[in-house]
């Protein structure tokens, strides 16, 4: 696979707003992953703006699977607004903190239950896909598509920590990014494979960036 074949062919059967919201959504990505950094509450708006994009394309594509799981994350992402305006004394800024055992668990179960919901999305979908002469079952699915299981499930449970402004959040979307790495690759999708090699280094310095504040709040209030 060449690099024509990895970033330019795959957009040639697409239209200037397709590629338009493409790109839009690929911004406010980055632009949520960059706001969740500094802690700021403009990561949920931003990031809802980018899934709900997703959620278009996928549904005009007929890929209703993919659009359902863009849906629930979408629903997340209103869930930890909500928890972080509640939280922050400026309304935009939050503290953030370490997990409790008793949220590792909680998390622990998100993750399995995300893998049992993406999982009977996807036995769903070629049925919900095609509607007329479709099929349920799993046998359609590659290794990407179980990778892309197990890394919508990373990520789930990952918004949900960091809905709870943990600093383990990271570490979550860490391991989900360098995994789409060549899983994206591997579809053919170069530019997004792009986008998460930049998310990975966000979230390298969102989990170094939470961990310095954190020791400095807790040097503060000590002094």
């Amino acid at each position: 696979m060449n690099l024509y074949d990895l970033f330019v062919k795959p957009y040639e059967s697409y239209d200037s707003l397709q590629i338009m919201l493409e790109a839009s959504g690929a911004v406010f990505g980055i632009l949520s992953v960059f706001f969740s950094i500094k802690k700021n509450i403009w990561v949920y708006p931003t990031g809802i703006i980018s899934t709900l994009i997703y959620v278009y394309l996928l549904f005009n594509a007929g890929l209703l699977g993919d659009c359902m799981i863009n849906v629930y994350y979408t629903v997340m992402s209103i869930y930890g607004w909500v928890l972080w305006a509640r939280n922050s004394e400026d309304h935009v800024h939050v503290e953030v903190t370490w997990a409790t055992r008793k949220e590792w668990i909680h998390a622990s179960i998100l993750f399995v239950l995300s893998l049992a919901f993406v999982t009977f999305i996807y036995y769903c979908k070629p049925y919900i896909d095609h509607l007329e002469g479709g099929y349920l079952g799993l046998s359609h699915l590659d290794w990407a598509n179980w990778m892309d299981i197990f890394t919508t499930s990373i990520f789930l449970a990952g918004m949900w920590l960091m809905a709870k402004q943990r600093i383990e959040s990271w570490i979550f979307w860490i391991i989900g990014d360098l995994i789409c790495i060549p899983m994206m690759i591997f579809k053919g999708l170069g530019i997004t494979s792009v986008q998460y090699l930049v998310f990975t280094i966000m979230a390298i310095l969102g989990y170094v960036n939470w961990k310095k504040s954190f020791k400095e709040k807790k040097s503060t209030i000590k002094s």
